[in-house]
């Protein structure tokens, strides 16, 4: 087989008019010829971070998308369904992925639960992530969040380190916010990467150490603009990744995205193109071509080197995509979960309070941090009520494991203005969280969520309408064009209750996420993400 097209050899820099010879798998010729074929080849794109559960596909079902895009490849955290599974999880990951062409590089995921401050389905300890790295099928370590556990050398974190280190494989960062002498021991127990940088400054002093930074982009923490600047001096120590994209973000784009914005701002192509498709590959010896003589044939036609829209997406020689069809299919999904909880009543959301200040968790739109503050709430009885007036609304985080006390606190900058949404996909151990403007719209999302063991709901006034999703609670079983019909729905719905937020159900998930600042809630109670502790609702 021939391809034709203007070739872009990213590693030495030029642009020819030429032709590719695939034999079976392989790159078996690369010539120069005029011809008037159109098209730019270049290599596959590969996001160098992502956590597949947080589009709700099965990998399978992400596949069918990503390659309509030029993704031929990810390197890919399960840590969202391990924290529901365990290492059947994992498995079920890797098994899945294996029905599509696209390369799934899954890692192990180094924090399950990712804190002891929060119940989770499941645990992996360091015996676990040593039998995950001796797997084949496992690539790295995963994203080491337990950064205290690190920095203070607890005996189990640091077990998991050695492991990864011993089977030769990578590790993962994750460490927002961590400088200095914290950061020096961080980076000094082996961890590689970080895609966690909010701010240049951040990541420049990651990058001194002799960190390699991922500009994330995805559909709740949105790093580009604050980190794109690093591109034309550090080029070979970034990647591109998108760390959580939900489904009607990714039918619009992927990788190519954030390298059209790179270009469209004045950036290097070859620099942008290297951190696309060649920095991953060498950072995690994937196997993945680059498009050279003798590599895996993984490779895209482009139409062009502004838009990066993708006419056509090969892997291992395979033509996988072409002119808006995907050339492959997959088997329905295995449906596998944990999920067991009880309906609740609209009593179990109260707040009971001894006096009416209030620590209020502040949520930030295209971020997964949140600050705090503190408000003085109206009370019912011995209960603390939402401030609607000045947007506080109740959050509460309840345990889908088993029966357990609701967990509540108080949000603002959701915007609601009456109702309630709820989602059981909520960043790390995948708990019910809910926001709303009074107890029983809460109820009645939350029980939705629990009649079908698991989706994202928006309730009001006793309406309820509802995304399923079966596999893990965090996973539909639906193709994705589907599964983001049905999210952009509930998308629009959210809004028309008044929320202001980007993307409110992707910001719901997070606001469970304790190993991200400031102020968070699980379904044990408020936490201190700076203190790494419990703190009271009530302040003094």
């Amino acid at each position: 087989m021939i391809i034709k097209g203007v070739i872009v050899d990213i590693l030495n820099r030029r642009q020819f008019k030429g032709a590719i010879e695939i034999l079976g798998e392989k790159i078996s010729k690369i010539y120069e010829e005029d011809h008037d074929e159109k098209g730019f080849i270049v290599p596959g794109f590969i996001d160098a971070h992502v956590h597949i559960e947080s589009s709700m596909l099965v990998p399978s079902q992400f596949a069918k998308i990503a390659v309509t895009h030029g993704t031929v490849a990810t390197v890919s955290d399960p840590h969202e369904i391990a924290n529901v599974l365990g290492v059947e999880g994992v498995k079920y990951m890797i098994e899945d992925g294996k029905k599509v062409p696209l390369k799934f590089f899954f890692g192990a995921p180094s924090c399950v639960p990712a804190t002891t401050f929060e119940t989770a389905g499941a645990t992996i300890n360091s015996d676990g992530i040593k039998e995950l790295l001796s797997h084949k099928d496992i690539y790295y370590l995963a994203e080491m969040m337990n950064y205290p556990g690190v920095i203070f050398k607890d005996e189990d974190i640091h077990k998991k380190l050695q492991y990864a280190k011993e089977f030769n494989k990578k590790i993962d960062g994750h460490a927002p916010s961590v400088t200095g002498e914290d950061l020096k021991a961080y980076i000094e127990a082996g961890i590689s990467t970080d895609h966690e940088c909010f701010t240049t400054q951040e990541a420049l002093e990651k990058l001194s150490l002799g960190m390699k930074i991922l500009i994330r982009e995805g559909s709740a923490a949105k790093n580009f603009n604050a980190l794109s600047a690093l591109i034309d001096d550090y080029y070979d120590h970034l990647m591109f990744c998108s760390d959580d994209k939900h489904p009607d973000d990714l039918l619009e784009g992927h990788i190519n995205q954030l390298c059209a914005r790179s270009v469209a701002q004045g950036e290097d192509i070859y620099k942008v193109l290297q951190m696309a498709c060649i920095n991953p590959v060498d950072h995690y010896n994937l196997n993945v071509g680059k498009l050279q003589l003798g590599d895996s044939a993984d490779f895209v036609v482009l139409e062009d080197l502004k838009t990066f829209k993708t006419v056509k997406t090969y892997i291992e020689g395979e033509l996988v995509f072409e002119n808006n069809r995907i050339n492959f299919t997959s088997d329905h999904p295995t449906i596998i979960n944990n999920f067991s909880c009880s309906y609740k009543q609209p009593r179990d959301f109260d707040t009971l309070a001894y006096n009416s200040n209030s620590k209020v968790i502040v949520a930030k739109d295209g971020e997964l941090i949140t600050t705090t503050d503190v408000f003085s709430l109206p009370r019912n009885g011995h209960s603390l009520e939402c401030d609607l007036e000045n947007d506080i609304l109740k959050i509460a985080v309840i345990n889908r494991y088993k029966d357990a006390p609701i967990s509540t606190g108080f949000i603002k900058n959701f915007g609601l203005k009456k109702g309630a949404i709820a989602s059981s996909v909520a960043h790390d151990s995948h708990n019910i969280i809910v926001v709303g403007a009074n107890p029983d719209d809460m109820c009645e999302a939350v029980n939705a969520i629990i009649s079908e063991k698991g989706g994202i709901a928006v309730a009001e006034k006793g309406k309820i309408d509802l995304l399923p999703l079966p596999i893990g609670g965090i996973m539909s079983d639906k193709p994705c064009k589907e599964v983001a019909k049905k999210y952009s729905q509930l998308d629009k719905l959210a809004k028309n209750l008044g929320s202001k937020l980007t993307s409110p159900f992707m910001t719901l998930s997070f606001m469970g996420l304790l190993v991200i600042p400031s102020l968070k809630l699980s379904d044990l109670g408020l936490f201190d993400g700076e203190k790494f502790e419990f703190t009271p609702l009530h302040h003094p």
